[in-house]
């Protein structure tokens, strides 16, 4: 063995203190790779929930990754006395030169220790809406949705927004206490158009398509809202009406799933069109102009 240590020294110029640092170093990470591999072999096996699996994913390679750092900053830095000597030299030049990275590492905190959202959660942040995909340490990233794409449906691009943004941009969470979405049709009518039925009909069709909660899933809803002083008296749909300067306005609002609102909204108005030009008393309106003569007759 000291033969085997003299001659690296003599052909590399390793001495023997830094060719131990060496071999425990990969002793060291090729340990903790083979716990981690040993812990998600088992976490998949009982865990079948493919976004708690992504999680248990993401956590055990945190760890790791964090006990590997400190094994080697131990091994190579003889201790963390010298490491805190160190860095604190360091110190002032690395704040002021890595300052976006630094952020983009605290806010990874704060989206681990807080969780405004989480992975699976549709959010909207700047002018960005999407699905969350991945949360890094410097980044997230979101399965966009909407821009030149109507309802909020996916575009096939990604987008990586710094984690650092959560500090300084606000955020809307679709899926935060709530996991359902309130949607708003509005129909309009002419004002001689038999308005108590056309409102009846809305209702009905209405009642169809919305989301139908049992009243245990409704109790847990409610009760998962308390906490975020979030209060629904009920989720069955309604229909308001408002009169508007070319007719009368009927708003359907009903209870849509997150991935379900451009699918619901194109059910609910094909047979809202089916229904309303079956009806001879029902006309929808549309802007018009109207011409009075000097006699009074129109």
């Amino acid at each position: 063995m000291r033969r085997i240590e003299h001659w690296i020294e003599e052909v590399l110029g390793l001495t023997p203190s830094i060719q131990e640092d060496i071999i425990s170093s990969v002793f060291v990470l090729f340990g903790l790779w083979i716990i981690s591999r040993l812990l998600l072999r088992v976490i998949a096996k009982r865990q079948t929930d493919s976004r708690k699996l992504y999680q248990w994913k993401k956590t055990t390679n945190y760890v790791v990754t964090g006990l590997g750092i400190m094994a080697l900053a131990n091994i190579w830095f003889n201790g963390f006395q010298s490491i805190a000597t160190y860095l604190g030299l360091l110190s002032a030049g690395l704040v002021v030169a890595l300052r976006d990275p630094i952020m983009n590492m605290f806010g990874w905190v704060f989206l681990i220790w807080k969780r405004p959202f989480k992975v699976g959660d549709r959010i909207k942040i700047n002018e960005h809406t999407g699905d969350v995909i991945d949360i890094a340490f410097f980044q997230f990233t979101l399965n966009e949705l909407g821009q030149w794409v109507d309802s909020e449906q996916a575009t096939g691009r990604v987008v990586h927004i710094p984690n650092s943004h959560i500090f300084n941009r606000s955020q809307i969470n679709y899926n935060y206490a709530f996991p359902f979405l309130w949607h708003e049709l509005q129909v309009r009518i002419t004002f001689e158009s038999n308005w108590q039925k056309a409102k009846e009909t809305l209702l009905v069709i209405a009642a169809k398509h919305t989301v139908q909660l049992s009243e245990g899933a409704q109790e847990i809803i409610r009760k998962n809202a308390q906490h975020h002083l979030i209060f629904y008296k009920d989720f069955k749909p309604r229909v308001f009406s408002k009169v508007r300067e070319n007719g009368i306005q009927l708003t359907i609002r009903y209870l849509c799933n997150l991935n379900g609102r451009r699918e619901s909204e194109n059910k609910i108005w094909e047979e809202v069109l089916t229904e309303f030009l079956a009806s001879p008393d029902i006309h929808f309106a549309y802007p018009t102009t109207r011409f009075v003569q000097s006699d009074g007759e129109e």
